[in-house]
């Protein structure tokens, strides 16, 4: 195979994976209308269509299909034979992509990269930010972190954050025409700003214990965002009551600007964990990695 052919094979896959040429233009640093060509000219050399393109969609025909179904995997493979030469660099070197919530992008990973980054230029790490419970081997993820008690038993975990406090919060103009919440069961009558969960659809549950056990509470109110940090500033604004890390609205609390209730029932988030495939990752840049997030109590 010749090497152009190679390289615009590789063009479709991108395009096939993404469902859109914006999207893998932007991967591949490529303009649109030159992916498109790139795409048009492997489907006249083949003799048939391999993508179905709609003025809102792009997604791959059963040739198509099928094509992906067996150049993804040698391409992976091929991905991982060029990542596993930067053993033979004197500098750690490579890309890692990672998905994550907000919540420890913004806590954890950032603080961490921060140094990473600085000591070592040759590694490139890209961050996506989501709720949802990805396929990180299919979404072809180096490695994801969520709470420990959300990773599959098949996959690697390292804790990288201790157990995470949370806070239900209002205003006191809030309270000032609201009655303070003694028990989780009073939180019916309360409004709620909520956070939905992309992977089931559903609001995220308020966690309490009650009666010594833990109870999830879902409280109906009149805005629901799909981030914490519009919630933060609803909360502020004095439109409800939101459930959040303890250390996103810490601040607040200190000035007066929030109030916490139901403190003593509310309890504590199992730590974040870092998580990967058991058969990947021997590369010095993804080891550093781990170990710089790797959680040691004490520090």
């Amino acid at each position: 195979m010749r090497r152009e052919e190679m390289a615009d094979l590789t063009a479709f896959v991108v395009v096939a994976e993404e469902r859109s040429f914006t999207r893998a233009a932007a991967r591949l640093g490529l303009s649109q209308s030159a992916l498109s060509q790139i795409v048009r000219r492997l489907e006249e050399r083949l003799g048939i269509r391999l993508l179905a393109r709609t003025t809102r969609s792009v997604a791959p025909t059963e040739a198509g299909e099928r094509l992906v179904a067996r150049l993804s995997p040698m391409l992976n493979e091929l991905d991982r034979s060029i990542d596993d030469l930067a053993d033979l660099r004197d500098r750690p070197a490579g890309n890692l992509r990672i998905t994550t919530v907000e919540h420890a992008a913004k806590t954890i990973l950032a603080p961490v990269l921060t140094r990473l980054l600085a000591d070592y230029p040759d590694i490139h790490v890209e961050v996506i930010v989501d709720y949802g419970l990805v396929d990180i081997v299919a979404e072809r993820f180096d490695a994801g972190i969520r709470l420990g008690e959300q990773v599959d038993r098949d996959m690697i975990a390292v804790r990288i954050s201790p157990d995470i406090p949370m806070a239900i919060v209002g205003t006191p103009e809030y309270f000032a025409s609201h009655p303070v919440p003694d028990g989780p069961q009073q939180l019916a009558e309360h409004r709620a700003i909520n956070l939905r969960l992309p992977t089931t659809g559903t609001l995220n549950a308020w966690r309490l214990t009650q009666k010594n056990r833990e109870v999830r509470v879902r409280v109906d109110g009149p805005l629901v965002f799909n981030s914490i940090e519009p919630i933060r500033e609803a909360v502020t604004a004095g439109l409800g009551l939101a459930y959040l890390p303890f250390d996103q609205i810490e601040t607040d609390l200190e000035t007066g600007r929030l109030v916490q209730v139901l403190k003593k029932w509310t309890p504590s988030l199992p730590g974040y964990h870092l998580y990967y495939p058991n058969r990947r990752h021997t590369s010095p840049a993804f080891k550093l990695l781990v170990d710089a997030l790797r959680f040691r109590s004490g520090n």
